[in-house]
C-alpha cells in the first residue's frame, strides 16, 4: 500500500509529507485491530475447547503486540498482504477431536473479524460515522473525522481479512476448515497437497501485485460488497 504512494512522493513531496503520518496511523490502527481480533479469536476458541497452549504463551489477549509478526506487519503496510503471528494450538487437547476442533479454531478467527465489523457498523447505521469507503486523506483532519476514518477502515479490513482467510488454500484458515468438514478420506488426500499451498498463495499474490490480474480482487470484491450491503447498506469497495 505504501509503495503506491511513491508516485505522490515524487510528484508532490510536500503533500506526501503531510499525508504519510496520517495514512500510516489510520491504516496501521485499522490493520492492528483486524489482526488482533483475528488471532484472539483463534486463541479464545482453542481455550474454550480445552487447549490452553495459546493462553500459557500470552496469546489469549487483545494486546496487538503479542500477535504481530514483524515481517508480516511490514508486508501489510508495503503491499497490502501480510500476516499475524500464528496462534499455537495442540489439536490433541481439543475436546471436539483434532479434525473438528481445529476446524472450529480456524473458523473463529474470521468470525471474530466479521463480528468486529458488525459492531463497528452500528456507528455507521446510527449516523454517527459517515460511510466513505473511498476515503480522501486530508492533512490535519478534525478529531471526529479522524475517528470516522479509523472506524471505516477497520470495518473494511476486518471484512477483507475474514474473507481472505476463508479461502481454502493452505496455510489460510479456510483450508483447515475444509479438512474438518469433508469426509476423512478426502481430508487425508487434501492434507497431502497442503505443503504446496504457501507457494501457490505467494504466486497468486505476486501475479496480482505485479501484473494487476486481480485474482484475489475477483474473489474478495463480490463477497465483501455483499457483506457491506448487509452491514452498512452499501458495498465496501
Amino acid at each position: 500500500m505504501l509503495l503506491r504512494m511513491l508516485d505522490l512522493l515524487f510528484s508532490d513531496p510536500i503533500a506526501f509529507l503531510g499525508l504519510f503520518p496520517l495514512i500510516l496511523f489510520t491504516l496501521g490502527l485499522a490493520l492492528f485491530v483486524a489482526i488482533t481480533v483475528h488471532e484472539f479469536g483463534h486463541a479464545y476458541m482453542a481455550h474454550r475447547l480445552g487447549d490452553d497452549t495459546a493462553k500459557q504463551m500470552g496469546r489469549l489477549s487483545l494486546n496487538p503486540l503479542v500477535h504481530l509478526d514483524p515481517l508480516g506487519t511490514a508486508m501489510l503496510f508495503l503491499v497490502g498482504f501480510g500476516w499475524g503471528k500464528p496462534v499455537p494450538v495442540n489439536p490433541f487437547f481439543l475436546r471436539q477431536g483434532a479434525r473438528k476442533g481445529m476446524a472450529l479454531v480456524a473458523a473463529a478467527g474470521p468470525l471474530a473479524n466479521f463480528a468486529t465489523a458488525a459492531v463497528l457498523s452500528a456507528f455507521v447505521r446510527a449516523g454517527l460515522v459517515p460511510w466513505r469507503p473511498d476515503i480522501s486523506f486530508v492533512p490535519f483532519p478534525g478529531l471526529w473525522e479522524l475517528v470516522g476514518m479509523i472506524v471505516v477502515l477497520s470495518i473494511i479490513y476486518n471484512v477483507i481479512l475474514g474473507i481472505f482467510n476463508l479461502i481454502p488454500l493452505s496455510p489460510l484458515d479456510g483450508f483447515k476448515l475444509v479438512l474438518g468438514i469433508v469426509p476423512r478420506d478426502l481430508a487425508y488426500s487434501l492434507s497431502r497437497v497442503e505443503q504446496y499451498g504457501p507457494m501457490i498463495l505467494i504466486t497468486i499474490v505476486a501475479l496480482d501485485s505485479f501484473t494487476g490480474v486481480g485474482i484475489f480482487t475477483g474473489i474478495l470484491r463480490p463477497v465483501s460488497d455483499l457483506i457491506g450491503v448487509i452491514l452498512v447498506g452499501k458495498p465496501l469497495l
